[in-house]
């Protein structure tokens, strides 16, 4: 059972941790299809940092309301939901918007672990 604990432990560890890298590495093809400046992955990487500060200070209440188990959860399912979408938006106003809840999701690994 502890093994389980752990490879479960270590899944959300590590999809926690992947969008911190993912826009660096993927935006040089992203730009292009999008024809969008090398700045403006400053602009997203703001909006990802600002949703991370606002959801850090709010999350002790969240956690003690809502428990580390179910806060994790959230946060992964928004991660992957976020990057999902940067996979197929269609402009950059859309990459705007699910930068929002891609900033919000990444404190759990910074508050829970």
């Amino acid at each position: 059972m502890a093994t389980v604990f752990l490879v479960i432990i270590y899944i959300s560890f590590i999809s926690l941790g992947i969008p911190d890298s993912l826009l660096g590495s993927a935006w040089p093809v992203m730009r292009s299809d999008m024809q969008a400046s090398f700045g403006f992955a400053g602009v997203l990487s703001m909006i990802v940092a600002g949703g991370t500060i606002v959801s850090s200070l709010i999350s002790g209440n969240l956690v003690q309301r809502a428990g580390t188990g179910k806060i994790t959860l959230i946060s992964c399912c928004l991660t992957a939901g976020a990057l999902l979408g940067f996979s197929m938006v269609p402009s950059m106003i859309w990459l705007v918007l699910l930068a929002i809840p891609l900033g919000h999701s990444s404190w759990s690994r910074r508050r829970c672990y």
